[in-house]
């Protein structure tokens, strides 16, 4: 796996030893990002603060500082994938823009008195309506700022409840992967 553009430009990352991590792979990571970049009225990942949730390698958010975030948050409970996060950094010089949390995506609690993000990726486990639980935490907990863009990584199978307070974008499916792509209302 490598980093696709920006500053980190076809820097490796190491990918996971086990089963257990599925990373998103360059294309569909190349895709998602034509599409914030040049898909979403007034949004740039310029800047951008950025939560990167069941973050696995650590590849979405590591591609987002690559292009511009100031600032990442990687949320994953298990500890060799938080391991992996940790050298995926260290290895494109971005540990100083980044915090690494072990904690449940979906029990996130409230985000004061740190301030809200811009975009947040969740790559979940697929299949287990995880994705719509750690929504409904970023939610409740006030994670997002007004203008938040949320990716939702899931199957094509996936059926997602529509989300009350996140209007749909985009949606594209890449063979079994579908991304989603919503915006605070």
């Amino acid at each position: 796996m490598r980093i696709v553009a920006g500053k980190f430009k076809g820097r490796s990352i190491e990918g996971p030893a086990s089963l257990v991590t599925r990373p998103t792979s360059d294309r569909v990571r190349e895709s998602l990002f034509n599409i914030l970049a040049h898909g979403i009225d007034g949004f740039s990942v310029e800047g951008a603060r950025v939560m990167d949730l069941f973050a696995g390698t650590g590849a979405l958010g590591i591609e987002a500082l690559s292009r511009g975030a100031k600032f990442c948050q990687f949320v994953e409970d298990d500890a060799e994938a938080r391991g992996i996060i940790r050298n995926n950094a260290d290895r494109c010089g971005a540990i100083g823009q980044c915090k690494i949390w072990k904690r449940d995506a979906t029990g996130l609690g409230n985000c004061a008195p740190q301030s809200p993000f811009d975009l947040v990726f969740i790559d979940p486990p697929y299949g287990k309506c995880l994705g719509e639980k750690a929504i409904a935490s970023l939610l409740s907990g006030a994670w997002l700022s007004p203008q938040a863009v949320v990716v939702l990584e899931e199957s094509e199978k996936a059926l997602i409840v529509d989300q009350e307070a996140l209007k749909l974008l985009d949606s594209r499916t890449y063979g079994d992967t579908c991304i989603m792509i919503f915006q605070i209302r």
